[in-house]
């Protein structure tokens, strides 16, 4: 496989229609799997006493539903919505019971179905959800499987949630202690803000994650998490482009710049929650004035997906470091690739005391504060 590293940045695009997009073959296998797996789960999980739960619904989020999938080995969730739960904390309690359930399904669904790709049920690890893996010779997609309150019920398109159910939300998480406990109850959300998004970006996402991939080869698990590259991904673009066609090394670039700068970020969306809430925006000023890096999940202001721990950003920064003396991140007579402008402080409204305001007319070269990722103005 051509490197990455020794990529000119002007071929980046050749290299990831040629060398990370997901077999189209192997997708429709795997969609075919999923959808026996999903129907097995409905039709024969919790049919007796003494539970009252039923399955209402299968969903599969990450990658391989957002279009996102790489070549070779990717992940992405199963979750598995339970209705007459009363409460995030009910599914917080029972969520061991409803596991070994679910795996109790999962072998026999191993045993009596028949698949195009291996199927094999591996063992489990995470307390919070058990695996799966869909394999062919070349490729493999692991799932984690989620038992999940349906807080949101049935989705159209353009659903925004009831903002009681945030305030729900944040109330149970404090009283439990556990921020992004519970964001695989907004999966669809989160399924919806990424699948919805142009192909050229769904590309340099791929190209991100490839990337982190490598990098995450040298570190194991000590990066922060992949949803945050990705999240990042889209806030570039949208600072930076938000045009259907664009640079894919700037883009590139532009994301390497933001993880150098880690240590100011503080990136939020309004899609489906805002300041209108008293409840939520008291939660949310507490949120955004911790110390940085600061991503919250778009669905789900409970989570900070860019993690607690700085010295996991350090360690890709430093990776930064390395990459961008790389051929992928240069033009052909040797200077760096341009970066996006990207504002250096954007001013929200509502959170203004939060944050000092200067708007200098800067690129990424220079520190990024508080920034909001639904605006597009580079002011």
């Amino acid at each position: 496989m051509m490197e990455l590293r020794n990529t000119p940045a002007s071929s980046l695009d050749k290299f990831i229609k040629h060398h990370l997009l997901s077999n189209t073959e192997f997708h429709k296998q795997v969609k075919s799997a999923i959808k026996i797996i999903c129907t097995f789960l409905k039709e024969r999980c919790f049919r007796f006493p003494p539970r009252p739960v039923r399955v209402s619904k299968v969903v599969k989020g990450g990658s391989s539903r957002e279009g996102t999938t790489l070549r070779g080995r990717s992940d992405a969730d199963l979750v598995v919505f339970l209705t007459n739960l009363k409460s995030f904390r009910e599914h917080f309690e029972c969520r061991g019971e409803f596991i070994k359930e679910i795996r109790r399904q999962l072998e026999a669904c191993q045993r009596e179905e028949r698949f195009e790709v291996q199927f094999e049920v591996q063992k489990q690890q995470n307390p919070r959800a058990l695996s799966f893996v869909l394999r062919s010779p070349n490729q493999a997609v692991e799932f984690d499987v989620l038992p999940t309150f349906d807080a949101l019920g049935q989705l159209t398109k353009g659903y925004r949630p009831d903002p009681q159910i945030y305030v729900r939300l944040i109330q149970e998480c404090e009283k439990l202690g556990g921020e992004g406990e519970f964001s695989p109850c907004f999966t669809e959300l989160q399924t919806a803000f990424l699948k919805e998004r142009l192909p050229m970006l769904k590309s340099l996402i791929c190209l991100v994650k490839h990337w982190y991939q490598l990098c995450k080869m040298k570190y194991e698990h000590k990066l922060p998490p992949q949803y945050a590259l990705e999240l990042l991904t889209i806030y570039a673009w949208e600072q930076g482009s938000s045009k259907p066609q664009f640079s894919t090394a700037q883009g590139f670039r532009t994301v390497l710049a933001l993880i150098l700068k880690h240590q100011d970020l503080c990136i939020y969306w309004k899609k489906y929650y805002d300041l209108e809430n008293p409840t939520i925006s008291q939660y949310l000023r507490r949120q955004l004035a911790k110390p940085r890096p600061v991503i919250l999940d778009p669905v789900d202001p409970t989570g900070n997906v860019a993690g607690g721990d700085p010295q996991r950003w350090q360690l890709l920064a430093q990776e930064v470091t390395i990459w961008l003396k790389y051929s992928c991140c240069e033009n052909l007579n040797g200077r760096p690739v341009r970066t996006w402008k990207v504002p250096q402080r954007v001013f929200i409204n509502d959170l203004s005391s939060l944050v000092q305001i200067v708007v200098p007319e800067k690129t990424l070269e220079s520190p990024l504060d508080c920034l909001h990722g639904d605006q597009t103005s580079k002011s």
